[in-house]
């Protein structure tokens, strides 16, 4: 097996503190806005993050400079749950158009860019326009990939309202869509000008829409923040009532992680793999039901409990990890059932995986918690193991645990 260590951060730095691998951010402040830097080829851009961010969203796109028309891209569903808040931030009564989509995971296709992009057309949008992505994931990467590809470019702003976008989806530049062949394959890295995310826009959130997206605080949790890791094994439930002091302390927690990350690697080619931890699964999953059974959080949550299992296959994590990885992730609620397909079929959706190199799979693994490393060429006889006994474990285990509790 040939292991190249992508060890999340190895010098600490202002408010960080490291010690054997694992790096604790330190005096984030649950009440106050802070302003997070992140750096970019296309220069460097802040993701202000906080409690009542919102109000200031008019204030912070002034501070960019001129615009010759603003251009809001969301979806229906999204824009009659915080339409009202967010005009009022942006202060639209000025003027703006408002361009919606279907924000499902089934519509992250070129089709929706091209309506958006034709939409832009149609309101007059030239090169000193701006467009503001206001939704979750999937308005962010279309959104976000028609603005890199309309008229070459015009500049971006992203106002995340899921929490799956406010701590990862919106920071690092991705956008991009799905194809028939798998998930994210047309794209481009395309960071923006400013990322607004404030906690109060998680308020309409549905409890599935909220859970899925603390997959992905998990996720950074194993990835790289041990402490945070345990914060979260002592206070679930706090977080999933969606504790303003929680939510306060996690968000910006979160975006300072990926912040690191991506402003080190901006375009993957090392350590911002390790962000992909459980995703290889994850996006298997997802391409095999078509996009219709998962949300991503969802996905990701039976992804990551795969790939402890595949590092504990592999002798690489602890079984008492797996364990606690495992009971935290159960601790976010039912998960769609996982689907009744070969484990052949998995296999070849990983095969189209983007981090996929020279046809031989890569998967992000945990030796510890806290810690992430990128793994080549893992026996498929252990993935395809790994694929066949994660559902019937977990299934068990649910069954054992409502027979205890009936």
């Amino acid at each position: 097996m040939v292991a190249r260590r992508n060890c999340a951060y190895k010098n600490g730095g202002s408010g960080m503190r490291c010690k054997r691998g694992v790096c604790y951010i330190e005096n984030v402040s649950p009440m106050k806005l802070k302003r997070i830097l992140v750096k970019s080829s296309a220069g460097p851009y802040s993701v202000v993050s906080g409690a009542g961010a919102i109000r200031r969203a008019a204030l912070e796109i002034a501070a960019l400079g001129r615009f010759s028309s603003f251009h809001v891209v969301s979806s229906p569903k999204v824009w009659r749950a915080v339409g009202r808040t967010v005009q009022r931030g942006l202060q639209l009564s000025k003027g703006g158009s408002i361009h919606l989509f279907d924000d499902a995971e089934s519509a992250k296709n070129l089709r929706s860019v091209e309506q958006i992009t034709r939409s832009l057309c149609r309101a007059g949008a030239d090169r000193q326009s701006l467009v503001v992505a206001v939704g979750g994931g999937v308005v962010g990467d279309v959104a976000g990939f028609a603005a890199a590809a309309f008229l070459r470019g015009v500049k971006l702003v992203h106002i995340p309202t899921t929490l799956v976008s406010q701590v990862d989806s919106s920071i690092g530049g991705k956008t991009g869509v799905n194809l028939p062949e798998g998930k994210n394959l047309v794209g481009s890295f395309y960071p923006p000008q400013l990322v607004l995310t404030d906690p109060e826009l998680l308020r309409t959130l549905s409890d599935r829409e909220f859970r899925g997206g603390l997959a992905e605080v998990i996720k950074h949790s194993i990835i790289a923040d041990a402490e945070m890791f345990a914060i979260l094994e002592k206070n679930m439930e706090r977080v999933l009532r969606r504790d303003r002091l929680e939510l306060g302390f996690l968000v910006p927690r979160n975006v300072q992680i990926k912040a690191r990350v991506v402003s080190r690697d901006e375009r993957e080619s090392g350590l911002r793999e390790i962000l992909n931890f459980g995703h290889t699964f994850a996006h298997a999953l997802e391409s095999v039901t078509k996009y219709r059974r998962y949300q991503h959080g969802e996905a990701v949550a039976w992804g990551m409990m795969a790939a402890a299992f595949l590092g504990h296959e592999l002798g690489l994590t602890r079984a008492n990890d797996v364990s606690r990885i495992v009971a935290l992730i159960r601790r976010l609620g039912p998960l769609p059932s996982w689907p009744r397909v070969p484990a052949t079929a998995l296999l070849r959706a990983m095969r189209s995986d983007k981090k996929t190199r020279s046809g031989i799979l890569r998967f992000v693994l945990s030796p510890r918690i806290g810690e992430a490393r990128s793994y080549d060429t893992v026996p498929f006889h252990v993935v395809e193991r790994v694929l066949h006994f994660t559902p019937r474990l977990i299934t068990s285990s649910n069954k054992l645990s409502l027979g205890r509790h009936g």
